[in-house]
């Protein structure tokens, strides 16, 4: 008997927006490249002033000559921003020109509309608009999104995965052989606190909403605060910092609850995804270190096959490898200590785009971003069941 088991983890806040909730105009998104060292300082120091958020890399420490650096800039910034830029003669356009119109147009939430509705997988929604589910384990594959508030895209896709699968199943032979062959754990939002707030207050939010005892600095890097070669390179002991790794691993709720369930089901979930944005990258362990996994070749095929298939199918170029290798030094985040724990298909997809809107991608991109991510997710849980029927042998049909 066919059985699909989706978990989905929903905490009750109130985020009931009014429409037309309106914000300052004027920001903008700049793309910047540094030449020199001296440039790279430079860069650093304004990425930490003015009140402006870097987007790529997330952290100043990691930005480096002749490297794009995506920063958004505030309306009251901007012309200060740019005429230190242009007296340093360091090279730099405008990427997004109007991103505070773009943030305003995407919190004009509506969700009066039925979810049976043709739009509704194709908008951003407030945590009321994510239902609950919860059922048992076999074999199963893991999906977590929204760890990180302002990736607005990854809940997007948690949400139509759940119904694509509900749909499709007995309909789309890829779909239908996955579920009938492992359960599939849904985490639509990991970080509610953090999501509710970018909704609320600042939409560039990025960790969650903890407060810490002697400093005013709010919030911690759930992906830096799994014990995964936790606070060294790549992350930051500094509350203030974006990459905060907390007070010790697993110091968040939301981190030691999910902790705590992949750690008692360890033994079932073969395939662990977390769903992020953005860069188009696939990433495979490890990111905690320049070392290769033990299954390197394997999950690097896997990553190989699923950007493939998505070249093929929608002409969308993606990265793929290690994250170390493939971006930069990122500790005690959720794929590598899910991987070190026994979960040994474990990965994190980076979704669009490539930078142009970043991480304010247009509900009109939600589709296609999906549909994307989708086709990854089923070429890599087909490869999975596929080495996994090998190794054990085929199952007995009655």
């Amino acid at each position: 008997m066919t059985t699909l088991w989706v978990l989905f983890i929903f905490l009750n806040f109130d985020l009931l927006l009014k429409a037309g909730h309106c914000t300052e105009s004027g920001g903008q998104v700049l793309s910047i490249t540094p030449n020199t060292q001296e440039q790279v300082e430079i860069l650093k120091n304004v990425s930490t002033q003015y009140q402006t958020v870097l987007w790529k890399p997330v952290s100043p420490h990691n930005i480096k000559e002749l490297t794009q650096v995506h920063l958004y800039v505030p309306a009251k910034s901007s012309e200060t921003v740019r005429n230190l830029l242009q007296r340093q003669n360091i090279d730099h356009e405008v990427m997004l020109p109007n991103a505070d119109v773009i943030i305003e147009m995407q919190m004009r939430n509506d969700s009066t509309d039925p979810r049976s509705g043709s739009t509704f997988y194709h908008r951003y929604h407030t945590l009321e608009d994510l239902s609950l589910n919860n059922r048992p384990n076999k074999k199963a594959m893991w999906i977590d999104c929204g760890i990180h508030a302002r990736e607005w895209i990854s809940p997007a896709f948690c949400l139509m995965f759940v119904h694509y699968s509900l749909s499709f199943y007995n309909q789309n032979p890829d779909i239908t052989q996955i579920l009938d062959n492992m359960d599939v754990y849904v985490m639509p939002v990991m970080n509610p606190d953090g999501y509710k707030y970018t909704w609320t207050k600042n939409r560039m939010w990025r960790k969650n909403r903890s407060s810490k005892k002697n400093t005013s600095c709010i919030g911690v890097d759930l992906n830096r605060n799994f014990d995964a070669n936790w606070c060294t390179i790549g992350a930051s002991p500094d509350p203030c910092e974006e990459i905060y790794c907390g007070a010790f691993p697993e110091s968040e709720p939301e981190s030691l609850a999910v902790a705590n369930f992949l750690r008692s089901h360890k033994d079932s979930i073969q395939i662990y995804l977390s769903i992020h944005s953005y860069s188009q990258m696939l990433i495979i362990p490890y990111s905690c270190s320049m070392d290769e996994a033990d299954n390197h070749s394997d999950l690097y095929e896997m990553v190989k096959q699923a950007a493939e298939n998505i070249r093929r199918y929608y002409r969308s170029v993606y990265t793929y490898g290690p994250g170390a290798k493939t971006i930069y030094l990122a500790p005690g985040g959720s794929d590598d200590w899910a991987y070190n724990i026994g979960i040994k298909y474990s990965f994190t997809f980076e979704l669009q785009d490539r930078g142009h809107y970043g991480f304010l991608l247009p509900p009109s991109h939600i589709q296609g971003a999906c549909n994307e991510a989708l086709i990854a997710v089923k070429t890599i849980a087909l490869k999975v069941i596929e080495k996994t029927q090998t190794e054990t042998g085929p199952r007995e049909t009655v």
